[in-house]
């Protein structure tokens, strides 16, 4: 699903919202997800799964294409941890 999908699945669940009100949900909703891993928070969503930041120490990578060593810089990127309720209705026998 994609988040044009998602818009319109909501739009198709609320009538009563005009299609710019759930656009303005949905990018709150992103908005404020992204704005507490900036600051270094989590974000749990119960049954769904928590959003985090995970630390990747910098390392010497390799150019593909050349074969050039580079040097790959220290980072921070967003890790995603599924809850219970998702794996168990992913893994139903």
């Amino acid at each position: 699903m994609i988040r044009s999908e998602l818009v319109q699945k909501l739009a198709e669940d609320n009538p009563d919202l005009r299609h710019a009100e759930i656009e303005q949900i949905v990018d709150t909703f992103f908005d404020e997800i992204i704005a507490s891993l900036v600051a270094g928070g989590r974000v749990e969503l119960r049954g769904f799964g928590a959003f985090s930041t995970r630390e990747r120490k910098a390392r010497m990578g390799r150019n593909p294409r050349t074969g050039e060593s580079v040097d790959v810089p220290a980072k921070r990127v967003p890790f995603f941890k599924a809850g219970k309720a998702m794996r168990e209705r992913l893994n139903v026998s």
